[in-house]
């Protein structure tokens, strides 16, 4: 008798600011299989990081989240990504200001842009943010991988003034959190 239990791997795509940041994050969750930073939503194919930092090139910074969906729901994993940067503030997160640092996801089907525009209007609604969310929610375009230095790179960097000073706090308060949806 075969089991009945399946894999529903599922891919998802956020930018929201440092993808060093969202890669941390999403890195924690249990059901998440990968999450890898790279570069999505700009006009040329393959673009270096120190392109997309000079902000012409209309990349975001971005991470691709693998994730088992018996394990973890797209709902949550959206939920998650809007409590854990500022979907307020226009191309910028904290100190980093740019459009490489916009908040958006690029959504792999209809499912996922009903998902994330409702999540938004709840959120609107409940008045969560002071300010109006400004995430862009797009089709998804291609996605493109960050230099080997840049993945995993919290885990491998956590001393680092940045890792410090930025990402740590965001890591603390996402434990806090979402303890039930940790590994």
């Amino acid at each position: 008798m075969l089991n009945n239990i399946y894999s529903l791997e599922t891919i998802a795509y956020f930018a929201g600011g440092c993808f060093w940041c969202t890669e941390a994050v999403f890195q924690r969750l249990k059901g998440v299989q990968e999450v890898v930073p790279g570069y999505m939503g700009g006009t040329i194919k393959n673009p270096a990081y120190r392109e997309v930092c000079s902000g012409r090139t209309g990349h975001a910074e971005a991470i691709k989240v693998t994730f088992d969906a018996n394990l973890i729901t797209y709902d949550e994993l959206v939920a998650i990504f809007f409590s854990t940067h500022d979907p307020t503030t226009l191309n910028r997160q904290g100190a980093d200001v740019g459009t490489q640092y916009r908040s958006a996801i690029f959504c792999t089907d209809s499912a996922q842009r009903d998902t994330a525009e409702r999540i938004i209007q709840e959120l609107t609604n409940q008045s969560v943010f002071d300010s109006p969310i400004v995430t862009e929610i797009n089709d998804e375009v291609p996605f493109y991988l960050a230099e080997e230095e840049h993945q995993n790179y919290y885990n491998e960097h956590g001393q680092q003034p940045y890792c410090q000073a930025v990402i740590s706090p965001k890591i603390q308060k996402f434990i806090q959190q979402y303890q039930s949806l940790l590994k």
